[in-house]
């Protein structure tokens, strides 16, 4: 995975487009790995399952959204859940419910967990992250910090969601 290597500006970063999008870590571009058809089944599969569901439990299905997890800091998981209606801001500022990573096989345990300790640092109170090839499945909470889903259902708490892996990996 490619780092960028020239600092650019939180300015510079938010007024570009890029395809993909790109995370932004202290004035550094972050691609991510994304672009094959696991990682992109995958990600529609757990969005559809969700979004299917929003309005039972009043939660807004964000993929591939940008959040601010600090002044200098941006990442763009593969899928945000947010409680309630969908948010006015375009770029979130506060913590989704829930974020949800899809790796793909490039994916580095160690740049994952980088990821998820922002995700938790800022507030957001469950992180999910789902393997294609492996079909393993692991939620990463402050209290519990990272560990492997085994029951076969991904759930959260207040409120509960739940989501049985059988079904987003068929």
């Amino acid at each position: 995975m490619a780092t960028a290597a020239s600092v650019i500006s939180v300015e510079e970063y938010l007024s570009h487009t890029y395809e993909p999008d790109c995370d932004y870590v202290d004035g550094h571009l972050e691609e991510r790995n994304v672009g094959e058809t696991d990682h992109s089944w995958l990600q529609m599969a757990v969005s559809g399952y969700f979004y299917a569901r929003r309005k039972e439990w009043n939660i807004t299905v964000l993929p591939e959204q940008r959040v601010q997890m600090k002044r200098t800091r941006y990442r763009v998981p593969d899928v945000c859940i947010v409680l309630g209606p969908k948010p006015t801001e375009q770029i979130l500022t506060k913590p989704p419910f829930l974020c949800i990573e899809v790796l793909s096989p490039e994916d580095r345990m160690t740049r994952v967990k980088i990821r998820i300790a922002d995700y938790l640092a800022m507030g957001v109170p469950f992180v999910w992250v789902l393997d294609p090839q492996t079909r393993e499945a692991y939620v990463a909470t402050s209290a519990a910090g990272l560990r492997e889903v085994k029951s076969g259902v991904l759930r959260t708490e207040n409120p509960v969601l739940e989501v049985p892996l059988a079904e987003i990996f068929a």
